[in-house]
């Protein structure tokens, strides 16, 4: 990994006080994120507060020390125990279901595991079938707008949300990490998972859904510029959204009288790994660059899902009418909030977002684009900055 001089200090994360709560009514918590994202330096932090003891996975001799597993877990029965990198000892999930299970017998059923593993369907798989009903999952992926001062708003647009990416001194030392970050994913962390797949292909397919950032995904033609199957390609898409690095966002489809789009759209999920893979080196590049536009509005997107609470739905909306939504947030109490994103200081509407709106019949509708005033542009639509819209939302589902 390489070493990058920090310009601040680490960014407190949102997930410590949600994992405060599910420490304290979970048997276990088990923390997924994909690699360098922060999960240990959140552990650390917990430890410190707690009085935790830590394990890392990856070192030979904390693997040593659950050489016999049963042993060690009754010695710390006291206090937080926290494993990390845990996808590396699947032989411990029913270690640790006994022991749970032990535990409740005796009356103590917050046996106060955390857990942390990379994400993979592998641990996801092992976990939920040997520890179902046992463990709470949490997410941590990188950091999201609401975690950062509004000065780095644009660094984190352009850097994408890997602490070490994020708070490097310069644009170049940033890049320069991406560049081995997203090696050392293709080289060494891929195949430690157990996937057996050339990493070349995969980063020219990672590549291509960068190209097709936020658009509707087409595995055929994918598959032909690929050279490759169109199931190796599915695969291929599966296993980068299994590992939190991709993500699909489903098509609306309750209205039953329109032809809806079908397929997904897909979109890497930090924009700092979308501008590295395209060797877009700063701003001044983006803004010339022909992903521009797609680039902030899965930019935006990724930033509303992953500051907002759970159990909100998210969607698109596209009908063959030419009727199109960016973004529609299902909310709990069945509220439905139709967004729109515009990379433009004065952002206007097409007739297909009216078109949208009156088939879905949404509750609010915004328009998020990058200035700082908040307006009407309509009656019953307000433009808003990305903030803004973020804690509207919070304190509503809240």
């Amino acid at each position: 990994n390489v070493k990058i001089t920090r310009i601040m200090p680490i960014i407190p994360r949102q997930i410590e006080s949600q994992l405060l709560f599910a420490i304290e009514n979970s048997s276990a918590v088990l923390i997924l994120g994909p690699r360098q994202v922060g999960k240990t330096t959140v552990a650390f932090n917990l430890a410190k507060k707690l009085g935790a003891s830590y394990l890392d996975l990856e070192s030979e001799l904390d693997r040593s020390k659950l050489s016999q597993a049963t042993f060690y877990l009754e010695d710390h029965k006291d206090h937080l125990l926290i494993i990390d990198e845990v996808q590396r000892a699947p032989d411990l999930f029913p270690i640790l279901r006994g022991v749970i299970d032990q535990r409740r017998r005796d009356g103590n059923p917050n046996s106060h595991f955390l857990l942390l593993g990379s994400a993979s369907l592998d641990v996801l798989q092992q976990s939920g079938e040997t520890l179902a009903g046992r463990v709470s999952y949490m997410e941590l992926g990188p950091i999201n707008i609401s975690e950062i001062p509004p000065n780095l708003d644009d660094s984190l647009w352009i850097r994408g949300g890997f602490p070490d990416s994020l708070l490097a001194s310069n644009d170049e030392l940033s890049l320069f990490w991406r560049r081995n970050f997203i090696r050392t994913y293709l080289e060494r962390d891929i195949p430690d998972f157990g996937f057996r797949i050339s990493a070349e292909t995969l980063r020219r397919f990672w590549g291509m859904l960068c190209h097709h950032q936020g658009c509707p995904i087409n595995i055929s033609q994918l598959s032909q510029s690929l050279g490759i199957e169109s199931r190796t390609t599915s695969h291929y898409l599966n296993l980068l959204v299994d590992l939190m690095l991709v993500r699909k966002l489903q098509p609306w489809h309750s209205n039953h009288g329109k032809r809806l789009a079908k397929s997904p759209k897909v979109y890497v999920r930090d924009s700092g790994i979308v501008h590295a893979l395209l060797n877009i080196q700063d701003k001044e590049a983006l803004l010339s660059h022909p992903v521009l536009g797609q680039s902030w509005e899965c930019f935006v997107i990724e930033n509303i899902l992953s500051s907002s609470p759970p159990d909100i739905i998210p969607y698109f909306y596209r009908s063959s009418g030419g009727a199109e939504i960016d973004l529609i947030l299902y909310l709990p109490g069945g509220e439905i909030w139709a967004i729109e994103i515009k990379r433009s200081s004065q952002p206007k509407l097409e007739r297909g977002f009216y078109s949208a709106c009156d088939d879905i019949l949404p509750h609010k509708k915004y328009v998020i684009y990058p200035g700082n005033d908040v307006y009407r542009i309509a009656q019953d639509i307000e433009v808003m900055p990305l903030r803004e819209c973020i804690e509207r939302l919070n304190q509503l589902v809240i």
